[in-house]
């Protein structure tokens, strides 16, 4: 299990590592250049100690012999020079390259990402909170980012450091070379321990990040219904908890880090003390030179810090793994079902409910529901909360499909159609509608592209939303808050019903669109409702008798079961439920109200 999870993640890795492979690899190759460079620079720092400095000439090359100090010390500097220079040009290639590397890669991520996310079932959208999406897809990013474009390359360079570094320390003496890398795999090992041990913590500030990221979220975008209730308290309350829960997992965490660095701090000095003890030795008793002396102290102090580095950027691997764990789980979601082969349908044609059967989580809601709406009629539907009304408008937009029995438009059914088509064709409104933080004359043309003003106006007229855009100083131009919070809520589903009658769309569903405004403007809109939408088919859900009193054929759902149907007048003189909440709403019942 384990295997396959990580062929998953190199693969991910890998896939999106394509677009930035060239930049990569030109960094890579000038770390690894950089590297080759400080080996030699501390060659020549030997040579000038004991060639130039203690005049050692007995292992000086042929082209160096009879040369006098001075012309060596020229040549050393010189040589030394051109290192630092090429040192300086491979740091910049390296660091100009890296950056284009991880943003080309976070490129493809990000949209890999929000590409899959916009395929995601509705389902899985409702199961997910949004402020933990968000998070996956900010928070976690970032950190593979991190990861890729910083502890990848550490890693590489460490190893092909510790690699090089071994073979020259060798080449001067092995006893020394010995005693200086006897603590790099203890070093590495206690690297490995710690990272077994610190990764679930990473686990878990990641969900509690997730978790106070959702709190924030909701917070602020429902901060109308925070102040309104005043639930300010609450809230803090809320989130301080969250944030405490949070706060706590990364005290733990950085204590054990700082064990972590304590007693790898003492582990490296303790290298480092060795070689310089045991340098001082063999360099006094004359069995290495100074020059050789200073370059493994200078060896050995090179490796201190990469070496050490090891176990934070295996810490960043238990990070990133976590990351890349809650990536996938995005990333592995089953796609929205579509039909291999979508049949194209007549959208203005006949809608049928065969049978529809359908439960949330195992909570029936509709039973056996059937019933038939004519192209171009007007159907209502009447019932108390929870009968199933909106499950309506969501299985006829196939936000979700039914468990049993099947739904067709036009005689084709909704699961064999193109999702994108069938969307464009059934615009919903629902009781809450989601309005962007722009424009008034945006919300509105947001559903139907290149849309003119003139046509913008005259839907906002036949939503009778003109009169209350012309109390507002910049008219069409005001910009609304997130989520349309500077409008009232009837002007909110004015702005919806205007946008959706812009679209033209041959199936219009009005989920309890018109439950926020007064009875005046409800018999205002649904006036002109039927002349704007043309020949279109619509549905009325509604808690009011007055809304639906004018639809072809209304049904009445209680428990998820149709209990009614029929015209206004048919309902009426049944004496059965409508006639009750008819009553009622006139003001000569005495029942309760089977309101939706």
């Amino acid at each position: 299990m384990k295997k396959d999870n990580f062929k998953k993640k190199a693969g991910l890795l890998a896939h999106h590592l394509r677009p930035a492979a060239s930049a990569f690899a030109l960094g890579i190759s000038a770390a690894i250049l950089a590297t080759l460079l400080r080996t030699l620079f501390t060659q020549i720092i030997r040579f000038t100690v004991d060639t130039v400095l203690l005049g050692e000439t007995g292992a000086l090359p042929a082209f160096l012999s009879g040369r006098n100090a001075g012309m060596l010390l020229t040549l050393a500097c010189t040589a030394a020079a051109v290192v630092a220079l090429l040192e300086f040009a491979v740091g910049f290639v390296q660091d100009s390259s890296l950056p284009k590397g991880s943003e080309r890669f976070v490129k493809s991520l990000r949209d890999a990402l929000y590409t899959h996310i916009q395929r995601l079932p509705y389902s899985w959208h409702v199961q997910n909170p949004t402020g933990d999406i968000v998070q996956r897809c900010t928070s976690d990013v970032e950190k593979v980012r991190s990861f890729i474009a910083d502890q990848v390359l550490e890693l590489m360079s460490t190893i092909f450091l510790i690699a090089v570094y071994m073979g020259v320390m060798f080449s001067m003496n092995v006893r020394i070379s010995l005693v200086a890398m006897a603590f790099v795999p203890v070093i590495i090992a206690y690297s490995v321990i710690f990272f077994g041990k610190i990764a679930k913590h990473f686990t878990e500030a990641d969900e509690a990040e997730g978790e106070l990221s959702t709190v924030v979220q909701e917070n602020l975008t429902g901060v109308r219904v925070v102040r309104a209730f005043g639930r300010e308290r609450d809230e803090l309350k809320k989130f301080r908890e969250k944030n405490k829960k949070y706060t706590d997992i990364w005290l733990r965490v950085g204590a054990m880090m700082s064990n972590f660095w304590t007693l790898g701090d003492l582990l490296s000095m303790s290298q480092v003390l060795c070689v310089i003890v045991l340098g001082v030795h063999m360099c006094v008793s004359g069995e290495i030179t100074l020059g050789t002396y200073l370059a493994f102290v200078s060896y050995t102090r090179q490796l201190t810090w990469p070496v050490r580095s090891l176990g934070r950027v295996i810490t960043e691997m238990s990070k990133v793994g976590v990351s890349l764990d809650r990536l996938l789980y995005i990333l592995e979601s089953g796609e929205e079902v579509r039909p291999a082969a979508p049949q194209s349908a007549d959208l203005r044609g006949e809608i049928r409910f065969e049978h529809v059967s359908f439960a949330y989580e195992e909570k029936p809601v509709l039973r056996d529901v059937s019933f038939t709406v004519p192209g171009g009629s007007t159907l209502g539907i009447l019932g108390e909360t929870g009968s199933g009304k909106s499950t309506v408008a969501l299985l006829l937009a196939r936000l979700y499909d039914p468990d049993a029995g099947r739904i067709t438009i036009g005689g084709v059914d909704v699961r064999d159609m193109d999702q994108q088509t069938l969307r464009r064709g059934v615009g919903v409104v629902l009781q809450e509608p989601f309005l962007f933080s722009r424009t008034l004359s945006e919300n509105i043309a947001i559903a139907r592209e290149g849309a003119t003003q003139e046509q913008i106006e005259q839907a906002a007229q036949d939503a009778c939303l003109t009169h209350a855009i012309s109390e507002f100083k910049d008219g069409f131009d005001t910009v609304v808050g997130e989520r349309g919070v500077t409008l009232s809520g009837g002007q909110k589903q004015r702005t919806a019903i205007a946008r959706t009658l812009l679209t033209g769309a041959p199936v219009m569903v009005f989920d309890d669109a018109l439950s926020a405004v007064d009875a005046k403007t409800d018999e205002a809109i649904r006036t002109h409702l039927r002349e704007a939408a043309g020949d279109a088919t619509l549905i009325l859900i509604a808690h009011r008798v007055s809304t639906l009193m004018q639809a072809d054929h209304i049904i009445v759902l209680e428990d998820g079961r149709i209990v009614e149907q029929g015209t206004h007048a048919e309902l009426l003189r049944r004496g059965g439920t409508y006639a009750r909440v008819a009553a009622m709403q006139s003001g000569t019942g005495e029942e309760v109200s089977a309101r939706g």
